[in-house]
């Protein structure tokens, strides 16, 4: 008994220095960069930015495991303008670019994939070829609509000439009887 208490306080112990990185989501806006890290009631939690690297660390889970993530980002940041906030599901991360307008391909400077890294596609947005940000699918979708031309608002099909033609339905012409 006291062999396997021993070897449970050695696997606690050697589980509790283990760090592992933290999953984590990104997407790209026209000024700042977000990356969300998905770790439950995260505790001593250290955020640091630099230039053109992000350090982040915490302890959270269910198994308290400790999570280390380093990033060497794909641009420059301002570190003085980037944030974090934290919640009890997740940690969100806010870096602010230092040349805003420039697009991310993607988040690390190197292309190497990373496992435990995704792009959060429920935020992302493809803001490059958007020059009408602020307006709204539905005004977008309106505005198209009023510049395609056409009579009482409807578009010009390129159906000319057939004016004075009757319309002729088959559903318009009598049914046999039936015997």
């Amino acid at each position: 008994k006291t062999l396997i208490t021993a070897l449970y306080r050695t696997n606690q112990s050697s589980l509790s220095s283990y760090r592992q990185p933290a999953t984590a989501k990104w997407y790209d806006r026209r000024d700042s960069v977000f990356i969300e890290f998905l770790v439950e009631d995260s505790k001593d939690l250290q955020v640091k930015f630099e230039k053109s690297k992000l350090d982040f660390r915490c302890v959270g889970g269910i198994e308290t495991l400790k999570h280390h993530n380093e990033l060497d980002l794909f641009d420059s940041i301002d570190p003085n303008a980037s944030k974090h906030k934290r919640t009890d599901r997740s940690v969100l991360c806010c870096l602010k670019k230092a040349e805003a307008g420039r697009a991310w391909p993607r988040l690390t400077k190197d292309k190497a994939k990373f496992q435990w890294l995704g792009v959060d596609f429920n935020n992302w947005k493809d803001w490059e070829d958007d020059s009408d940000e602020d307006l709204s699918s539905f005004d977008k979708f309106s505005e198209m609509m009023n510049t395609m031309g056409g009579e009482d608002g409807m578009p010009d099909l390129g159906m000319g000439g057939m004016e004075g033609l009757e319309e002729h339905d088959s559903d318009d012409e009598k049914m046999p009887d039936l015997e």
